[in-house]
């Protein structure tokens, strides 16, 4: 089992399914040590299996239109900050709890018998 606690002098021991994903920086059997007690490890990819091969060249892809792009999500999230401000504003000029104005019985808990 691998455990590492940053910011300690622990020892990282490796599965013994995976040993050579988790290495020491250096050359040596030991992980580093910094002097503040941190251990540093490298950690490194595994091995492709046999017949395939990397691609020369990064995919050009066309830019998307619909869908998570991040023009998308900032838009998305200014538009729920002005939708939270104008419930606020809603609130403040009726002095009703958004809850109250759309029907909900508010501050009498579930009312179940008990």
């Amino acid at each position: 089992m691998a455990s590492l606690t940053i910011g300690s002098a622990s020892m990282l021991q490796a599965r013994p399914y995976a040993p050579s994903l988790v290495a020491p920086c250096r050359r040596s059997s030991a992980p580093a040590r910094r002097a503040n007690g941190c251990v540093s490890l490298c950690i490194r990819a595994a091995k492709l299996p046999s017949g395939v091969e990397t691609p020369k060249e990064e995919p050009k892809l066309p830019t998307a239109l619909w869908g998570f792009t991040q023009n998308a999500e900032r838009w998305n999230s200014r538009a729920a900050m002005l939708g939270i401000i104008g419930i606020f504003l809603v609130e403040l000029i009726i002095q009703k709890g958004i809850l109250q104005v759309i029907g909900f019985e508010v501050g009498k808990g579930l009312n179940l018998p008990l």
